[in-house]
């Protein structure tokens, strides 16, 4: 008897909602949907003024989307100047933050005594507020041009660098020394130089790190570069242009470089999910 109910449970069909949560497909577009319809729901709260009650505000403080769009499209000019700024400083703070972090991880991964220390440092930088080390820095990079244009996009840089080789440092760490114990054996059995082994073994092992550190640098240095905007000596870029306007109760044109900000955010993920999709791909 209880074999008999054994068959029937076995052999019993799954429900429609027991396919479509199981179905690859689906859960991929749900990644998607889930995000879209919240989006969705909250533009629907914000432009019917149900934030402004939830928050007890008015559309003076927290302006309506459909006038932050007229305004955007009004200095469509200036914040596409001030898009680049931003753009340019988050993008060569990533790109060498990124290889200074992967180059120290390399170097503690093959002399593991003596670069540990170096990993602290880099670990203690991602520790400390931007808005502490961006006011230290344009100090300190008054001297490197009569620019002031060009002295205070050093200065950015070198705020985004800080915090990108932080992330990328101890993410990389990881994946060049957790490997699986017998490919190592394998290694050594074979008498492979650490050149070889780092070669043909670490680097490989630390591809899916890399892409996990970027999904955090990625976002983080777009939001180092704004913060680090508010302190810099030259105005401009997003950061700057929200608290200029900010300060001048021009909340409405403020809003409208906050929506920017966030739009290059969400077009640098997106960017970086596609070169992680390709890249991840042809890896496994």
């Amino acid at each position: 008897m209880e074999y008999e109910v054994k068959l029937k449970k076995v052999g019993r069909k799954k429900t429609l909602r027991q396919r479509i949560k199981e179905n690859k497909s689906w859960q991929n577009l749900s990644t998607f949907i889930w995000p879209l319809v919240f989006g969705l729901i909250m533009i629907g709260l914000w432009q019917k003024e149900v934030l402004h009650s939830w928050f007890h505000t008015d559309t003076f403080t927290l302006p309506l989307l459909n006038k932050i769009g007229g305004i955007m499209g009004d200095i469509h000019e200036k914040l596409l100047e001030n898009t680049i700024s931003t753009v340019q400083v988050a993008f060569w703070g990533l790109l060498i933050g990124s290889l200074l972090g992967y180059l120290i991880a390399v170097f503690v991964a093959i002399f593991p005594k003596v670069g540990k220390g170096g990993l602290s440092v880099i670990g203690a930088f991602a520790s400390v507020p931007v808005v502490a080390m961006a006011p230290v820095f344009n100090n300190w990079t008054k001297d490197v041009s009569t620019d002031a244009g060009f002295r205070s996009m050093v200065s950015k840089i070198i705020v985004v660098t800080l915090i990108c080789a932080a992330d990328m440092g101890l993410n990389a760490y990881r994946g060049l020394t957790e490997i699986k114990p017998y490919s190592e054996d394998l290694m050594a059995i074979y008498a492979a130089p650490k050149r070889v082994t780092l070669w043909k073994l670490r680097l490989p092992n630390s591809v899916p790190y890399v892409f996990t550190a970027l999904k955090v640098s990625v976002p983080a240095s777009i939001m180092t570069a704004i913060v680090s905007e508010y302190f810099a000596e030259y105005i401009t870029g997003v950061g700057r242009q929200i608290r200029e306007n900010i300060v001048l109760a021009q909340y409405s044109t403020a809003w409208a470089y906050i929506a920017t900000a966030c739009l290059i955010g969400v077009v640098a993920y997106i960017i970086l999910m596609v070169l992680q999709s390709i890249c991840l791909k042809r890896y496994h």
